[in-house]
């Protein structure tokens, strides 16, 4: 099949699935164990002190948020019934609900919630140092009332209140401890609809049913075991087969989506990650002798085609990004920012003009690439950012190491020249942006946030000032202004946004529900016959 074939066809299943309408309602069927992918494998499982995207794919089961969020991204209660922001916007009020325990069966109360914010969301979180930055007290008048006092307003908070924005760590567990060392990152106790059981390191991670969980007769399924299969081929065939029933964040080959879709066992889903607005970009080193040169980061930007990266290495699915805010956050996104047009001509002139000619061998100097490793897609852009400067005479090596490694020596140790990642612009700027760009998370080790090291006190001025801005249009304006600098600067590269896709069984029902589904509980999926009900049971491999 040729490849202009091959998108048109993906193009079409993609849109077929996006947008297909309800089917007529069944009776949900209880039991079964559903057989997940999870690749990479976890760092850890606790979403509060990691925001990877395999620890909330697990972590989301575990626990429960405050809110979560419809497929139009409203907020629907969870742990909070309900709630209200007071009309000076200067305070919000959380009704918890009664009767939830945690899974050691603890009552879960305002206490973890204040608890948690004030050591962990306002500290630690990756996103809610910002997201959470303006509440300065929080009030428990009683067990299941908490009340946020705010210096000044923050719109952003109701976009992150799901257990991955605002996850709520068990009080009685972490309080005295350290945080980040706590053996419950790792066997978590949450209040959600599935409790951990086992994680066999390098194989599988195994939740069971709650049988205590707050929503009545949920969950349908006895348990989830998510199992670790590196090679993307053997994730394909896992699937074909049915040894596996679910899989996310596109799971197989590019190439072999549209084959895949069009089998009767499976389906294609690209619901559930409304909330991310994923985008993917290059981190530069700005601290790098050749790349701390403005010119050469804009030389690096000319030499890349971002089509061909959408198209040929992404397969179509994705599509050309000009800023860190998405198009899909329409209130949000600057189309007038300074770009970057494919131009080697150009590119070259830059070099050329930062004073690095090429030498004898053509090279102008070297640089080394640090891919996410997430799978041969990411692998294959950097195979594509080697050929793309070697072009411009900037000769790459491409390094690999597991996704432990790579977040130490990007987000702690900095000793990388050019990195790749992928983060979740989520509905607002302030919750999934900004922290790329914040000087503050500059070598703290803590995952996905200033990988490039760059510094501007005028964008952590914006940054600040769009955290309290109570005015809606002002905000869009102040994040319209921070968009034009940081693409003036270019500390990162917006590639492309991304186009994420879920395969799953076809007889597995309802396992999309919410638009943050991806982070969030299965405790609705259900198999419609008895055979597929069984699933695969880790014990009997």
């Amino acid at each position: 099949m040729s490849r202009r074939r091959f998108l048109i066809g993906a193009a079409l299943s993609l849109s077929l699935f996006a947008f297909a309408g309800p089917t007529a309602a069944q009776t949900p069927r209880r039991g079964g164990t559903l057989t997940a992918i999870v690749q990479p494998e976890p760092v850890t499982l606790t979403s509060a002190i990691n925001t990877a995207a395999p620890t909330g794919f697990i972590s989301g089961n575990v626990f429960d948020g405050l809110v979560d969020y419809d497929l139009d991204l409203k907020p629907r209660p969870a742990l909070a019934e309900s709630w209200e922001v007071a009309p000076d916007a200067l305070s919000i009020t959380f009704h918890l609900r009664r009767g939830v325990k945690w899974h050691d069966g603890q009552p879960f109360t305002a206490a973890d919630v204040k608890w948690t914010l004030e050591n962990v969301w306002k500290t630690i979180h990756p996103r809610n140092q910002a997201t959470f930055g303006r509440v300065r007290a929080v009030e428990t008048p009683d067990d299941h009332t908490v009340i946020l006092r705010l210096s000044e307003p923050s719109l952003a908070i109701l976009s992150s209140l799901n257990s991955n924005g605002a996850q709520v760590l068990p009080k009685h567990l972490y309080e005295g401890t350290d945080v980040l060392s706590n053996p419950y990152n790792n066997k978590p106790v949450g209040t959600g609809a599935f409790v951990f059981k086992e994680w066999s390191r390098g194989n599988h991670i195994v939740l069971t049913r709650n049988p205590d969980y707050w929503d009545k007769d949920k969950p349908y399924l006895d348990r989830i075991v998510f199992r670790v299969i590196p090679d993307a081929a053997a994730r394909a065939a896992a699937l074909e087969k049915g040894e596996v029933q679910y899989a996310a964040f596109s799971p197989v080959p590019l190439k072999d989506a549209e084959r895949l879709a069009k089998l009767p066992t499976l389906a294609l889903e690209t619901r559930g990650y409304e909330w991310l607005s994923p985008w993917l970009f290059f981190d530069l080193n700005v601290d790098e002798p050749h790349l701390k040169d403005v010119r050469v980061r804009r030389a690096i930007a000319h030499a890349i085609d971002r089509r061909a990266i959408a198209n040929i290495v992404w397969y179509g699915f994705g599509k050309p990004a000009i800023s860190p805010v998405p198009s899909t956050l329409a209130a949000f996104h600057d189309d007038s920012v300074p770009q970057y047009p494919f131009d080697v001509k150009r590119a070259e002139a830059l070099l050329d003009e930062a004073g690095f000619k090429r030498g004898p061998d053509g090279i102008r100097f070297s640089l080394t690439h640090d891919f996410i490793p997430y799978g041969d897609d990411f692998k294959r852009t950097g195979e594509y950012l080697k050929q793309a400067l070697k072009r411009v005479g900037i000769d790459v090596t491409i390094r690999s190491q597991d996704t432990a490694a790579f977040t130490r020596r990007v987000y702690g140790d900095r000793d990388f020249d050019i990195a790749s990642a992928w983060f979740a612009a989520f509905s607002d700027p302030q919750v999934g942006v900004t922290r790329a760009y914040w000087s503050g998370w500059i070598g703290k080790n803590t995952p996905w946030t200033n990988g490039s090291g760059y510094r501007n006190p005028e964008i952590d001025g914006l940054i600040a000032k769009a955290q309290g801005e109570p005015d809606p249009a002002a905000r869009v304006a102040i994040f319209k202004q921070f968009q034009q600098i940081v693409q003036r600067d270019l500390p990162s590269i917006p590639l492309i946004e991304l186009r994420f896709f879920s395969l799953h069984a076809a007889n597995l029902k309802d396992v999309v529900t919410r638009g943050d589904q991806i982070y969030g509980s299965l405790k609705n999926a259900w198999f419609d016959t008895e055979t597929s009900a069984r699933g695969t049971d880790p014990k009997s491999n």
